[in-house]
């Protein structure tokens, strides 16, 4: 069973890759739609899932307290981004520039995560190594996701 951190690196693995896709789309095209319907959907259910079953724990910790409520923080910014991005003409100039800011964004943040706030979770939460808090973390990220595809489906039978 993998550990919440292999959990959360193989996330942010996939989140790389996406971003790096999306930067080589162009305009509003259909490739464009679809990596950022994805890329917007797993990173709002990851980041979820993230506070309740990782964030959550470390920050009832004193050592962990300060980087959870760090991080927590960020997530807010990049949300209020993403949203954002969300709302704009994709064909427009300023969406590519905002992406590209996102982006920047989005990257550093993971890479804090993997290189600061990994280590101090360790110390303080443990390696979870049964994979518990991984376990938790699938489940409750399956449930975000789920709720998307449940308002898809409302939406299309509207």
């Amino acid at each position: 069973m993998p550990t919440i951190y292999e959990t959360l690196k193989t996330d942010h693995d996939k989140h790389r890759h996406l971003l790096s896709r999306l930067a080589e789309t162009e305009g509003d095209s259909p490739e464009r739609q679809e990596l950022w319907k994805e890329f917007y959907y797993d990173v709002g259910g990851h980041a979820a899932a993230e506070e309740e079953t990782f964030y959550s724990p470390l920050m009832e910790t004193e050592d962990g307290q300060p980087k959870g409520r760090h991080s927590v923080a960020e997530h807010k910014e990049l949300d209020d981004i993403i949203q954002e991005l969300d709302e704009m003409e994709m064909s427009s100039p300023g969406w590519l520039t905002r992406f590209k800011t996102l982006r920047h964004d989005y990257e550093h943040h993971i890479d804090e995560e993997e290189t600061e706030i990994f280590p101090v979770a360790k110390e303080t939460i443990g390696n979870d190594e049964f994979g518990e808090m991984a376990a938790a973390f699938k489940k409750r990220k399956q449930e975000e996701m789920d709720l998307v595809d449940e308002k898809a489906e409302g939406a299309l039978e509207e």
